[in-house]
């Protein structure tokens, strides 16, 4: 059965690009009938942040990417933290000390550092020498009776060459003479990421391991380290990194990189989702659908779709994302109640609406809906958009004449006289109605459509911007629209 895991570190809040390795294990296990898991890796007790992990299970809970076993889901392979197993990695450590692929390793942080400083004078990679690797059975035991602090190295042998068959990348090989003996078991006696990792990704069954490209220079460590204990390495696929606009590495210098962050700022799920989806995977040559639901993605998302380069956060195309998902979600409720339109606006700019507006509530939901499209983009435009609607009318004459449109001051008169007598003998007010009663006046005056609309939206509103003409005199009301045009003929 394929099984893939998702192995965060409970350092902070979740950031943008560990939710999308979740996504990616998430889609890849389901899309195969496997099973997700996730294990909380929080062996680096340093940089543990206080309810990190309640946060990690909120967010993952927001954004729907339910696990089948981990922490509050027990399952057989548990426990899922790895603070609480170890006993299971001193087990295995003691196995690579016994089988000579580990060592024990006395040396001071004073000695690392002139080891490294001598290295790089001499422009070689930084790497531990194996010093302790020679001590003899007398010297360490010595040492322990001594009380010295030791950790346990692995030992690499650096004559080899690691091939490694990346599910994305192909084939990649690792000289191992630039592979260090990394640190697996610290002074303190907890197991680093290297160890724990392994260990857990064995005995968990994990058959795939989705992370990010970072990763990628540890793994022949991970590979060798499964050969010394006689186990089959899982598949790897390290997916590319998310870079800022300049080509960097994503970073919080740069903008927002927590997922917390575009949840607070009332970015839909949904186009979360969908968008990270998009960083670094496409459905494929040919097709150009870009709106998935995370069932679409379950049936379409295959890692040979995933791609080698960085990934831009483009945060352009997130609002184009959460744009198209609100609308998409707003047109299905009017689909099934479109008396409801106004208020189901109004919940979307709730925030955003002067409390003084609420007044007349009617009025303000036919408002609402004449900047409907701008709404669903950006909620918090409304109050902007939609305040000459509750402003006293401007007059400005110089706007309600248009010389690029040819509306001189003769022609506006005229057209605000005729609208103001067209509508005053409408008696269905509707939106249809409006405008078929004023296209009829455009065939009848013989003007162009600018010629007509630009003086009546202009004299009702004040604005230079606005809804349309039919749109604002409907949202108006008939004895509001009557009131304006008659104003801004008296003052012509």
């Amino acid at each position: 059965m394929i099984r893939t895991r998702f192995a965060p570190s409970p350092t902070g809040f979740l950031h943008v690009g560990s939710l999308r390795t979740a996504l990616y294990s998430y889609l890849f296990a389901k899309k195969n009938n496997g099973q997700f898991i996730l294990r909380i890796e929080d062996t680096d007790r340093n940089r543990i942040v206080e309810n990190a992990v309640e946060n990690l299970l909120t967010t993952l809970k927001w954004a729907e990417i339910e696990y089948d076993e981990g922490p509050v889901k027990n399952g057989k392979f548990g426990p899922y933290i790895q603070s609480e197993r170890f006993d299971i990695y001193k087990k295995y450590a003691d196995e690579l000390l016994k089988n000579s692929h580990a060592y024990k390793c006395f040396c001071t942080a004073e000695r690392l550092d002139e080891m490294r400083k001598t290295q790089e004078t001499a422009h070689l990679a930084p790497m531990y020498d194996k010093k302790c690797l020679n001590l003899s059975p007398a010297e360490i035991e010595k040492n322990i009776a001594d009380g010295i602090p030791f950790v346990i190295r692995q030992n690499v042998d650096h004559s080899r060459t690691i091939k490694i068959e990346d599910l994305i990348r192909g084939n990649v090989y690792f000289d191992c003479k630039t592979v260090d003996d990394q640190v697996l078991v610290k002074s303190d006696g907890f197991p680093t990421y290297h160890l724990a990792n392994v260990v857990d990704d064995h005995l968990m069954e994990i058959s795939h391991v989705i992370r990010g490209e970072e990763w990628l220079p540890s793994t022949p460590k991970h590979v060798l380290l499964y050969e010394a204990f006689g186990w089959t390495a899982p598949l790897f696929a390290h997916i590319p990194l998310l870079l800022n606009a300049d080509k960097t590495k994503l970073s919080k210098r740069q903008g927002d990189v927590s997922v917390e962050d575009y949840i607070n700022k009332g970015y839909l799920k949904e186009a979360v989702i969908n968008f990270i989806a998009f960083l670094g995977w496409n459905p494929g040559k040919g097709v150009t659908k870009e709106i998935y639901s995370i069932e679409e993605l379950i049936q379409e998302f295959s890692l040979e779709h995933v791609h080698k380069a960085g990934a831009v956060f483009n945060l352009e195309k997130l609002d184009w994302y959460n744009w198209q998902w609100r609308k998409k979600m707003h047109i299905e409720k009017v689909e099934k109640t479109p008396d409801l339109r106004g208020k189901l606006l109004l919940e979307i700019a709730e925030k955003y609406i002067n409390p003084e507006w609420k007044k007349d509530e009617k009025f303000l939901e036919r408002a609402i809906v004449t900047i409907e499209e701008k709404i669903l983009q950006n909620p918090a435009e409304t109050e902007k958009l939609i305040s000459f609607y509750f402003s006293e009318q401007k007059f400005d004459a110089a706007l309600i004449t248009n010389e690029k449109m040819k509306v001189t001051l003769e022609i506006a008169k005229k057209v605000l006289s005729e609208a103001k007598t067209t509508l005053e003998n409408l008696q269905d007010f509707s939106l249809e109605s409006i405008k078929t009663s004023l296209m009829e006046m455009i065939k009848k005056l013989e003007l162009s459509n600018g010629q007509v609309l630009w003086p009546i939206r202009a004299a009702i509103t004040g604005e230079q911007f606005s809804p349309g003409a039919f749109e604002i005199i409907w949202a108006f009301g008939k004895d509001t629209s009557l009131a304006r045009l008659t104003n801004a003929i008296n003052k012509l």
